[in-house]
């Protein structure tokens, strides 16, 4: 279970070292092989084990090629995947069209979201959260039937 944000960086060749914490997971039950995505909604991307991908994956292949939609996101998310492996030191290495889909440069944070990891720039992320806290104070957010069933 991936949890918290971390600031990490993105060294010069486009590697990114994921957190100690995160190593052994990742290692036991994947043998260090993830699968990295891009976000259709948001400018990041979603970083995947493998075993966690291939449930998505296989999602993503029951959708109708035939519906325009579908397809788009079946071409989206599947065209944009990128198998990654944790290299002796821990880090992955995100290919240029990942990189520059979530415009990423040197900070970035690595946001862990259970099952998965979202990558984020730096910049962006803090754009976000200030979007995601305005949200969560307004009106729109509070009418929400599944959030009003979730007691904090």
């Amino acid at each position: 279970m991936f949890r918290g944000a971390s600031a990490v960086n993105l060294d010069s060749k486009g590697r990114l070292a994921i957190p100690t914490r995160y190593r052994p997971e990742i290692l036991q039950q994947n043998e260090g092989r993830m699968v990295c995505t891009v976000d259709i909604r948001q400018p990041c991307l979603l970083l995947y084990p493998l075993d966690e991908w291939e449930i998505v994956e296989q999602k993503l292949l029951s959708l109708s090629n035939f519906d325009p939609k579908q397809r788009s996101l079946q071409r989206v998310m599947l065209g944009y995947a990128t198998e990654c492996e944790l290299d002796s030191a821990g880090r992955i290495l995100l290919s240029g069209p990942l990189r520059q889909h979530a415009k990423l440069e040197k900070g970035l944070m690595l946001v862990g979201q259970l099952n998965k990891f979202e990558i984020w720039s730096e910049t962006e992320w803090y754009s976000q959260i200030e979007k995601d806290m305005e949200l969560g104070a307004s009106d729109e957010f509070a009418l929400s039937e599944e959030l009003k069933m979730l007691s904090l």
